[in-house]
């Protein structure tokens, strides 16, 4: 008891001789965080100054749990980061852990880059259902199989997952509770990250009008995404081709490797614009050179509509075949007698490239040597029909 007594004594007399001094002493607490000096590295203990009355010691336990690595470049004169474990155990010596310390300093650096969304990498150690186990420094991690990019979480997942130990990922921090030991990174986010640096490192080297030689990496009901050297641009689907173009999977397929034309570079958002059609041949320039009316012709369906189906010349000319100039012109709909991708041998039946139209009949009076032409019979399937018909038929409306 009087041993206790004379122990708050001393301390009482010490804070008041550092009170005397100038300056007011903080006794070392439970659970603290300090920088301390390495004083003396033995074999089964190290000693540190932590600026306490007396010198801390690092306990054997805490040594050999250290990162060999780490462990063999300590040196005396270093400073490092403590946690007081024990003010004063039954030896009345002070008890530090630098590996306590040092966690507790990576807890603080994980809560820095979830703020600073700064991303790092960490290393693969296991894996379970839910994703796979990684180290970040001295603390261990999480990445959810929704936020993994690299493996395939579905498909033959143990051997992808067994690959993958021991790599090294590039991850975000998404989730930071030290008092539950939660730590969880995203590398999609990470990707997403490095994707928008990659878009604004092109934005300020490209400049609108070049053309560059891209990857197709995805099809969208309004476009095809191209990757032109780390980052995506969009061709919207009007972009694609001179003809109209449904969807972009009937021009491009994914991993095709195509020139395409820079659009727009909109340096706000971060976004490309990129075209396809710019560098193809624009066919109505010498329409007038190369097509007349009454001209026999080969095309493809590319819509089917109420009152008829629109056709592409190969070179991209685009017109309508209007459902009364279809066969014999006795048609009702046209579903049953044209599909789309069906091939058509058609005449023009009118051609105004000033306006860009052009109209297509399989009702044409004669043949191209003027003999008369037989009239088909009706189809109820999509044949590559016949021409023929009487002139007294009405002519096509215009297409758009």
């Amino acid at each position: 008891m009087s041993e206790g007594k004379d122990k708050r004594q001393e301390e009482d007399f010490e804070s008041l001789l550092h009170s005397s001094l100038g300056y007011t002493y903080t006794p070392p607490r439970r659970g603290e965080i300090r920088t301390a000096t390495i004083l003396q590295i033995e074999e089964r203990e190290i000693i540190v100054d932590l600026g306490a009355k007396q010198d801390g010691i690092v306990p054997y336990t805490d040594i050999e749990r250290m990162d060999r690595e780490f462990r063999d470049k300590l040196a005396v004169g270093e400073d490092v980061p403590v946690y007081v474990v024990n003010p004063r155990d039954m030896n009345d010596n002070l008890i530090v852990s630098i590996n306590m310390g040092l966690q507790r300093y990576d807890w603080e650096k994980a809560r820095e880059l979830l703020e600073s969304e700064k991303p790092v990498e960490v290393t693969v150690t296991g894996y379970n259902k839910g994703g796979v186990l990684v180290r970040w420094n001295r603390l261990e991690g999480f990445i959810p199989s929704s936020h993994l990019t690299t493996v395939n979480m579905s498909a033959e997942r143990r051997d992808t997952l067994n690959a993958l130990m021991n790599e090294k990922l590039t991850v975000k921090v998404i989730e930071v509770d030290q008092d539950r030991r939660r730590l969880i990174f995203s590398e999609r986010e990470a990707q997403r990250e490095w994707r928008q640096q990659q878009k604004a490192r092109l934005l300020s080297a490209l400049k609108e009008g070049d053309i560059v030689n891209g990857t197709v990496t995805g099809l969208r009901d309004f476009g095809a995404f191209v990757n032109i050297g780390g980052a995506d641009g969009l061709i919207h689907v009007s972009e694609l081709a001179w003809h109209r173009v449904d969807h972009p999977r009937d021009v491009l397929r994914v991993g095709d490797e195509i020139q395409v034309y820079i659009l727009n570079l909109d340096r706000n958002t971060n976004r490309i614009a990129l075209s396809r059609k710019r560098l193809l041949s624009d066919p109505w320039d010498d329409a007038q050179i190369r097509y007349h009316e009454g001209q026999l012709v080969d095309g493809t369906v590319t819509n089917v509509v109420d009152f008829g189906a629109f056709v592409a010349l190969d070179d991209g000319l685009e017109g309508l075949l209007h459902l009364s100039e279809m066969g014999d012109g006795a048609l009702k709909e046209p579903y049953s007698y044209v599909q789309k991708g069906d091939r058509l041998s058609l005449r023009i039946s009118h051609l105004e490239p000033e306006k860009r139209r052009v109209g297509f009949t399989q009702r044409w009076g004669t043949t191209d040597d003027g003999a008369p032409e037989a009239a088909p019979a009706p189809a109820e399937v999509a044949p590559a029909p016949a021409e023929a018909a009487p002139d007294a038929a009405a002519p096509a409306p215009d297409a758009e």
